[in-house]
This record gives C-alpha cells, structure tokens and sequence, in this order.
C-alpha cells in the first residue's frame, strides 16, 4: 500500500467520526462553504460567489497539487464542504480518493468541463491530456462560467449575485485576455521560443503565440532522464532557445543547470501551478496571467 493509499485510509476513518456540518442559517451572509482543490481555483470562485460563500484551498500558495499528499483537515473541510471544485483533466490524482474518504455529500464540480483539451505526456498519474487549462484566458472564461452554475445549482436564491459577479469578472478576463496578446505582440518570432521547469504553460503558449519546452512533463512527479536531458540541451543549442525562467512551485536547480551548460540566460520567474502568497508576484489569478505576460515581454523582447 502506498503512502497515499495509507493516508486515504486513515482520513476515511477519521471522517467517520465526524458530525455532519450544521445547517447554514438562511439569514447570515455567508451560506454557502466552498472548498476547492487549489489555490487558483479558489481565487476563481471567490470573484464569482463573493460574500456570499467562503472558500478556502486544499492546495496553497506556492503549492503543488501534483505531489500533494491529503491531510485529516482536509477531510474534514471536505466533510463540511456545501461544494467541491476542482480542476479535472487528470491533475487531482488523489482528490476522489479524498472526497470518498471524507464521506462528504457535497457536489464536485469540474471547474475545466468543456475546455477543449491539449495532449500532454501521461503516466505518474496523468491522463495524456494537459491539465493547466487555466493558462489561457479564454479558459479561464469556461472555468468561471461552471462555478457560476454551480453555485446557482446549490444555492438558488443568490442566482442573481453569481450571474452579476460572474459578467462583472467574465469582462475583466475579456480585458486581460486582449491585453496580453497586446502585450506580446511585439516580440519577434524567432525568439518566441522558452524552457520552463515543467510543462505547465501549452495552453499560454497555443493562446498567444509562445512555444514552451521543458525537461518535465505535465507533472512535476516525472523526473527528466539523462537522455531527455541531454537532448533538451542539444535543441537549445541547435535553435538558439531565448530564456530559460524558473516557476514559483518547483525547485530551480534544473533549470540552473541547463542554464549554465547552454549559456542561455534565465529571464524570471514564472508563476504556473499556485498563485502566490498575498505579497509575492501574483496573488491572484489575474495577476499570475498579467506577471507572466510581462516577465515574458521583458526578457523576449529585449
């Protein structure tokens, strides 16, 4: 049995013993309780449900939901939860276990349903499909519009509050979403080529014209072989690779190393699994999209 595997069981007793939730008094301002599988996710539904529900993350800041292990509080927030969000496509690889472990009733919305999946390099859990749909904009769009209705499904009487928040923050993605493509217009196409730590940014890159190449697939639970490695070296090389950037939730000694065999500088750091803490580069998913799209312009275009 695994460690995982270990850890599922013992939440699924402790959930056990666990009282089901108190009924939500129908006069207070928060009446529904929230609990989404990471960070951005949680960012997304707090703009759609407002003060109306209260949210919180499994996965936190700087987290990564790749090689998370659950916790008893999980599954105790989980048992308490009115609803689940999460992301789908393969990312959560232990989040069912979770939710069955934790004997919660609570609906479980798959916040990337109808996104239109990239393939991606399976295995370690994965699906061959890429999970980080939440890189483009125009996704970011799909995600919204699902908690929207969602939380409407669960609580009806705030209908009118999550459609007015969610067309008050659809608009804003519209704006962010023609702001970095306005942002990237202007870097030339030869040095549209990067390496990021893992393959976490397909779906920025297919959205605004940015190809991405990394030692990792699209779970940081994959580690690259020598072979990989060395091949990875020899393209940069042979197509003169622009930059290399870290990520804020893995660890940058990799993309150190390939930095110094290939001579190829490091532009920054992007933010891609988990947004930051409150004072860090991107504490918000319109943030993470907008630090991105600058870090990228600044060293592309130099």
């Amino acid at each position: 049995m695994s460690r995982v595997q270990i850890v599922l069981a013992c939440l699924a007793c402790l959930a056990s013993l666990t009282a089901p939730a108190a009924a939500q008094d129908p006069q207070a301002k928060t009446v529904v309780t929230v609990v989404a599988s990471f960070s951005i996710l949680a960012d997304l539904v707090r703009n759609v449900g407002g003060e109306r529900i209260a949210v919180s993350a499994l996965v936190g800041p700087d987290g990564d939901a790749h090689v998370y292990e659950p916790t008893p509080a999980d599954s105790k927030r989980i048992a308490a939860a009115t609803l689940v969000v999460v992301n789908g496509l393969g990312y959560e690889g232990w989040i069912d276990r979770l939710v069955a472990a934790s004997g919660s009733k609570a609906p479980v919305v798959v916040a990337s349903a109808g996104v239109t999946p990239r393939a991606g390099e399976g295995g370690h859990g994965h699906a061959a499909e890429d999970p980080h749909a939440w890189q483009s904009a125009a996704n970011a769009k799909r995600y919204v519009a699902n908690i929207r209705d969602a939380l409407i499904r669960i609580d009806p009487p705030g209908r009118d509050l999550y459609a007015a928040n969610a067309a008050a923050y659809l608009a804003r993605l519209d704006a962010l979403d023609a702001e970095i493509r306005q942002s990237l217009a202007t870097i030339p196409a030869e040095r549209r080529r990067v390496i990021t730590g893992h393959d976490a940014f397909g779906y920025f890159g297919d959205a605004y014209g940015i190809a991405f190449l990394s030692p990792q697939g699209v779970s940081t639970e994959a580690e690259p072989s020598a072979r990989d490695l060395a091949r990875l070296i020899t393209q940069i090389r042979a197509e003169k690779i622009s930059a290399v950037f870290l990520e804020n939730v893995i660890d940058p000694r990799l993309v150190r190393q390939i930095a110094r065999e290939t001579g190829v500088r490091i532009g920054g750091t992007l933010v891609s699994d988990a947004l930051t803490g409150p004072g860090g580069l991107a504490p918000t998913y319109v943030a993470l999209m907008r630090h991105n799209a600058h870090t990228l312009r600044a060293a592309l275009s130099d």
